[in-house]
C-alpha cells in the first residue's frame, strides 16, 4: 500500500477542508496513476509483441475506483466508474448513430420485405416501425445518460427499474441475437462474395472476414471505432449514390426499359397475393424483418459509458438515427420498390427455382441492363455486412461483462484488461463465431434460417423494455418528488412515446403468432418447423424469465415502485449547474456563423 493510502487512511490529512472519503479517493488515484506510469515505462523498453501480451492482462482498477455524486438532499452516495475503455469521440459515435448495424437486415432482407409484402405492405411496415425507432432511441438515452456508468446501459436497468426476471430473460435474449448475428452475417458475406465468384470455397471467405474482425476487436474500442467510422461513410456514399441512380433509372435515363415511373405498383401490384387477408398477413411478416432491420440502433445508446460526453452526443444521436431511419432506411427501400418488382425470380427471399440470392439494390441496377454499377453496389454491400458483424462483435462480449455484473453470468467474464477490453467475452464469441463455417454444408440454409430465428424477434422484446425502462423511471421520479428538470436529457414526447412504442411492440408479438400459425405461402396450414423458425426466440424468453422466477422464487410482476433504487447507480446532475451550461452553450452559438448554428440545431 503507497504512503498516500496509508496517511490518508490514519486520519493525516493534507488539507483541512477535504473529507476523509475525499482523501482515499484522491491517495488512489495517485497511486493508480503512478502504477500506470511505471507500468508504460517499463513495458515501453519491450518489443511491440510484449506490449500486446502484456495488454491482455487484467486491468489493475481498484474496487474504490468511484465517483462522489451528492443527491439533492444533500446525502453522498457512491457511482461506480465505468472500466471499460472510454475511447469514442462525438466523430465516431455520431458515424455510429447514422450507420451502425446498416447490413443485411436493409440490403440483403429488404428483398424479403419486397417479395412477401409487396410494395404497399414494405412502405406500411418500415414506416409504422420507423416511427417506434424514435420513441425507443429518446427513451433509451434518457435512462442512458441518467445511469451511465451502469455496465451493459439500458440492459442493466431492467433490473434496477422493471424486474430482475424480466432483466434476466430480456438481456440473455438481447446476448443471443447478437452471437447469432456474428455467425449469420459471416454467412451471409460469403453469400455476397458468391456475386463475383462462385468456384472458390466459401469457408476461404469466412476465414478471411473471421480474422480480419478479431484483428479488429484486439485495438479495443478505439479500433472497432474507426473501423466503424470508414465503414459509416462508405454505406452513407451508397445511399446517396443509389439515390441519383434509382431516380434516373425510373425517370428511364440509362436503363434499357424507359420511363419505369410506378409500373411495378399496378404489376405485379401493390401487394403480394390476391385477397385482403394475405395483404395484411404480409404486412405483419414484414413488420419483423422491419425490426430486424432496424436493429442496432440501440447500440448508440448501449455503450454510453464508452462516449467521452454523453450528455452532449446522446441529444445529438437521436436527430441523427431519425435522418437514419429516413435516408437510410425508408426513403432507399421505397426507391427500390419502383425498380424491383416483388414476384422477380432473382430477389432474396423469392421461392423461385432460379433464385441467385441477390440483393435488391443489386437487381434494381442489373434487371435495368446497367452493368458497372450492380458491382459497386455489391462491394458497398459486402462493407455493411462487415460491418454488422463487426458490432456484433463490440456488443456481444460488453453483454456477457454486463450480465457478470448483474450477477446473471459466471464472474469470470467481468474479466477486462489493460486496454479496456472484455478479453475473455471477445474469446466466447470468437468460438461461437465457428458455425459460419457450415456454409459448405448442405444445411447451410438451415443454419441461417435458425440463427435468423433468433435474431429477429429479440428486437421486439428489447425495444419494449426500453420503453418500459423509461416508464417506470419516471414513475419513481414522481413518487421521490423528483423534478425531471434533474435530468441531463429528457424525451421530447414524455411517457406517451414510450407507451405507444411497448404497445406497438406487444401487437407485433400478436401479429408474428398469427403469421407462423398460419404461414405465407403454405395454404394457412400450421407447421412445426415452420412454427419455431417464425417464433423461437420467444419461447426462449420464456424459459429464461419462468426459470429465473423458480430459482429466485420471487414471483413478483414488477418492482413495487416504492422499492425502486433511484439514486444507487444514477449520475446526479445538478439543476442551477445544467441550467447554467445549456446558458453558456446557447450564448458560444450565438457568436458562431449561420452555418454552425443550422448545424447545432439539426444534428
Amino acid at each position: 500500500m503507497s504512503e498516500n493510502i496509508k496517511a490518508a487512511l490514519s486520519g493525516e490529512k493534507s488539507q483541512p477542508e477535504s473529507s476523509s472519503i475525499d482523501i482515499i479517493q484522491t491517495a488512489f488515484e495517485n497511486d493508480e496513476n503512478n502504477n500506470i506510469y511505471d507500468n508504460e515505462k517499463h513495458i515501453g523498453k519491450r518489443n511491440i509483441a510484449h506490449r500486446f501480451i502484456d495488454s491482455f492482462r487484467k486491468r489493475e482498477d481498484l474496487p474504490e475506483s468511484y465517483e462522489i455524486e451528492i443527491t439533492p438532499s444533500g446525502q453522498e452516495h457512491q457511482v461506480s466508474k465505468s472500466k471499460l475503455d472510454q475511447g469514442l469521440p462525438p466523430r465516431i459515435s455520431s458515424a455510429m448513430s447514422l450507420c451502425t448495424g446498416v447490413g443485411t437486415g436493409l440490403l440483403v432482407s429488404g428483398g424479403k420485405s419486397l417479395h412477401y409484402g409487396g410494395p404497399a405492405g414494405l412502405t406500411i411496415a418500415y414506416g409504422l416501425v420507423g416511427m417506434v425507432v424514435y420513441f425507443v432511441i429518446d427513451a433509451a438515452s434518457e435512462v442512458a445518460v441518467a445511469y451511465p456508468t451502469v455496465p451493459g446501459g439500458f440492459n442493466a436497468c431492467y433490473s434496477i427499474l422493471i424486474d430482475e426476471s424480466f432483466s434476466f430473460a430480456t438481456v440473455w435474449l438481447f446476448l443471443l441475437q447478437w452471437l447469432t448475428v456474428f455467425p449469420l452475417e459471416l454467412i451471409t458475406l460469403s453469400l455476397v462474395m458468391q456475386y463475383w465468384n462462385t468456384s472458390v470455397d466459401p469457408d476461404v471467405w469466412v476465414l478471411i472476414f473471421y480474422v480480419f474482425l478479431i484483428c479488429v476487436h484486439m485495438f479495443g474500442t478505439r479500433g472497432y471505432g474507426e473501423v466503424e467510422f470508414i465503414f459509416s461513410i462508405c454505406k452513407v456514399l451508397l445511399i446517396a449514390g443509389f439515390f441519383i441512380f434509382a431516380i434516373v433509372i425510373n425517370c428511364g435515363g440509362g436503363g434499357k426499359d424507359g420511363y419505369i415511373g410506378g409500373k411495378y405498383w399496378h404489376d405485379p401490384g401493390a401487394f403480394q397475393g390476391p385477397t385482403a387477408e394475405t395483404h395484411f398477413k404480409g404486412i405483419c411478416y414484414v413488420l419483423v424483418i422491419a425490426y430486424f432491420s432496424y436493429g442496432g440502433v440501440e447500440l448508440s445508446t448501449f455503450n454510453v459509458a464508452e462516449h467521452a460526453n454523453p450528455r452532449r452526443s446522446m441529444p445529438s444521436n437521436v436527430k441523427k438515427v431519425m435522418y437514419r431511419v429516413l435516408l437510410i432506411y425508408f426513403v432507399p427501400l421505397l426507391l427500390v420498390c419502383f425498380l424491383v418488382p416483388y414476384n422477380s425470380p432473382d430477389l432474396m427471399g423469392s421461392s423461385g427455382a432460379s433464385a441467385t440470392h441477390a440483393s435488391p439494390f443489386v437487381l434494381a441496377a442489373s434487371l435495368h441492363g446497367v452493368r458497372v454499377v450492380p458491382h459497386f453496389i455489391n462491394a458497398v454491400i459486402l462493407i455493411s455486412v462487415t460491418s454488422v458483424s463487426n458490432s456484433a462483435m463490440y456488443a456481444a462480449p460488453r453483454l456477457f461483462y454486463a450480465l457478470a455484473e448483474l450477477g446473471y453470468a459466471p464472474k469470470f467474464m467481468k474479466y477486462i484488461d489493460r486496454r479496456g477490453r472484455p478479453s475473455l467475452g471477445i474469446l466466447v464469441c470468437a468460438v461461437i463465431g465457428v458455425i459460419a463455417y457450415s456454409t459448405t454444408s448442405p444445411q447451410r440454409e438451415q443454419v441461417f434460417t435458425w440463427l435468423s430465428s433468433i435474431a429477429g424477434l429479440s428486437e421486439v422484446f428489447t425495444w419494449a423494455g426500453i420503453c418500459i425502462n423509461q416508464v417506470r423511471f419516471r414513475q419513481a421520479l414522481k413518487y421521490n418528488g423528483r423534478s425531471i428538470d434533474e435530468l441531463a436529457y429528457k424525451t421530447k414526447t414524455g411517457i406517451w412515446g414510450s407507451c405507444f412504442a411497448a404497445f406497438f411492440s406487444i401487437l407485433v408479438l400478436i401479429a408474428q403468432f398469427w403469421v407462423a400459425l398460419a404461414p405465407i405461402g403454405e395454404n394457412g396450414k400450421c407447421d412445426a418447423e415452420v412454427f419455431f423458425e417464425n417464433y423461437l426466440a420467444v419461447p426462449i424468453w420464456i424459459v429464461f424469465y419462468l426459470g429465473y422466477k423458480i430459482y429466485k422464487k420471487d414471483w413478483r410482476l414488477w418492482i413495487p415502485v416504492n422499492e425502486i433504487d433511484l439514486d444507487g447507480s444514477r449520475k446526479i446532475y445538478d439543476v442551477e449547474v445544467l441550467q447554467q451550461e445549456e446558458a453558456e452553450y446557447k450564448e458560444q452559438l450565438r457568436h458562431k456563423g449561420w452555418l454552425a448554428r443550422a448545424y447545432a440545431f439539426w444534428c
